[in-house]
């Protein structure tokens, strides 16, 4: 199983003979809303409206941002205007739950037909555009996988034990007196669970003994007044940005350092946001997340380079309309994030040169960056399409293993080995076990209700 000899090229075609005489204007209607994606003029237009779109896509949130939207943008999105919406008279009552069906079986049908219509235009103007523009990765195109393939790959990789698939899950208990964090990562293959690792955080306020009570109930205040701030801003990271990327540089480690599988699988995006931006948390002016990160992605990356990932809710809507137009086994190779990893490094980390590794980080994503291929393929006719990351001197192979793993979900189109992964993690390090401890141990302290939260006294 090598090379590209597996699968079937639908668009071989590069850039040679692309030509386009005017200006055309494609309007794709996605869902219940309509967008302008393209104004297609030439090749590099067409990049650079899809790496405006990847930055809006991936960078993350600003709470200082607005969505600014015309009056007629707004009615021709959702086909009526504000002002309707708002009008307490134009809602339906709750009883009226015919009417509802209704509308909801009306609304998913026009957007369902209307998706159908455009696939082939999509095929036909679209794919030779994304897949010749001066970006796209080698061997970008359209490829189909075939049955007997997809056999190989079962037998000769996945039931062998040759892939396996990591996954993380984490919880977090928040009271007066202490923070508990729990992240929990699984390891796992079709011959059997190959590990669950946890770590717990507890984190207290002041941590501090001997001092005059006066002088600790003071700084206690302090402490607590100056978290409250942070959580008021939604920057308590501490709590929340740094938990996610422990248990994103969790899974990572272990895909590299405890998985013995030819084959490594992953769970979203292999170089996330929540590490490239080191959580936020700068030490004695050092990056340590972002430094140990880098260091992983070295190793697993481009030195293993026998792994996938995919994503499970990706935000991309211009990589899922391609996807979107694909029938059933095929994939598509489409771009690389290099663009998107260097616009992050540039704008988001700190500034200072006295903050390490901002330059590591900018050295890595200048040399791993390209040789990372972005995908998307589908399954089944039944499921939605999924974009995979892979390295481009086995995107072939990997676009393989995961559409073979997905195929045995035809509903859901998605890889039945990070399922079990989170099933395995869910179950070994869930909130019934987590909550049931905490419960336990404020018995032991003598105050079984004071700490506990309102919903977690709901009878």
């Amino acid at each position: 199983m090598g090379g590209t000899n597996q699968a079937s090229p639908r668009h071989p075609e590069r850039s040679e003979g692309l030509r386009m005489t005017g200006k055309r204007v494609l309007v794709f209607q996605l869902s219940t809303l309509q967008l302008d994606l393209w104004a297609l003029t030439t090749n590099n237009s067409l990049m650079t409206d899809i790496r405006q779109q990847q930055a809006v896509d991936q960078a993350l949130p600003d709470p200082e941002d607005f969505l600014e939207l015309e009056g007629d943008e707004f009615s021709a999105a959702f086909g009526e205007s504000l002002d309707a919406t708002l009008d307490l008279s134009t809602w339906q009552p709750g009883e009226d739950m015919a009417a509802l069906y209704q509308r909801l079986e009306r609304e998913i049908a026009g957007a369902v037909e209307q998706e159908d219509r455009i696939r082939e235009r999509i095929r036909s103007e679209l794919f030779p555009l994304v897949f010749g523009h001066p970006g796209a990765p080698e061997g970008a195109g359209c490829y189909r996988v075939d049955l007997p393939t997809l056999e190989r790959v079962h037998r000769g990789l996945l039931f062998t034990g040759a892939v396996e698939a990591c996954d993380g899950t984490s919880l977090i208990h928040d009271s007066l007196a202490l923070t508990i964090a729990q992240i929990g990562v699984s390891l796992v293959s079709y011959q059997g669970d190959q590990g669950a690792w946890v770590q717990r955080l507890f984190r207290r306020d002041l941590r501090v003994h001997g001092l005059d009570p006066i002088s600790e109930a003071l700084s206690l205040l302090e402490k607590r007044h100056r978290r409250a701030a942070s959580e008021d801003n939604s920057s308590d990271r501490l709590s929340d940005l740094s938990r996610r990327g422990i248990m994103a540089y969790a899974e990572r480690a272990i895909l590299l350092r405890k998985s013995t599988a030819m084959w490594r699988m992953g769970h979203g995006n292999p170089v996330s946001l929540e590490l490239l931006s080191g959580a936020g948390l700068v030490i004695d002016g050092e990056m340590p997340l972002l430094r140990q990160s880098i260091a992983v992605w070295w190793e697993l990356l481009a030195g293993h380079k026998k792994w996938v990932y995919v994503p499970s809710a990706p935000s991309n809507r211009l990589f899922l309309t391609l996807g979107n137009a694909l029938y059933p086994l095929e994939y598509a190779l489409v771009d690389t994030p290099t663009r998107r990893l260097q616009d992050f490094v540039e704008n988001n980390l700190p500034q200072s040169k006295y903050i390490y590794p901002r330059d590591e980080a900018r050295q890595f994503v200048e040399e791993v960056g390209p040789q990372l291929v972005i995908g998307v393929y589908r399954a089944s006719a039944a499921a939605p399409p999924y974009m995979f990351y892979a390295h481009r001197d086995y995107a072939h192979e990997a676009a393989m293993i995961v559409m073979a793993d997905s195929a045995m979900q035809e509903h859901r189109g998605f890889p039945m080995l990070i399922d079990l992964a989170d099933a395995v993690c869910r179950n070994t390090f869930g909130l019934d076990t987590f909550s049931a401890a905490i419960r336990e141990a404020y018995v032991e302290a003598g105050v079984p209700f004071r700490y506990l939260g309102e919903r977690e006294m709901r009878p």
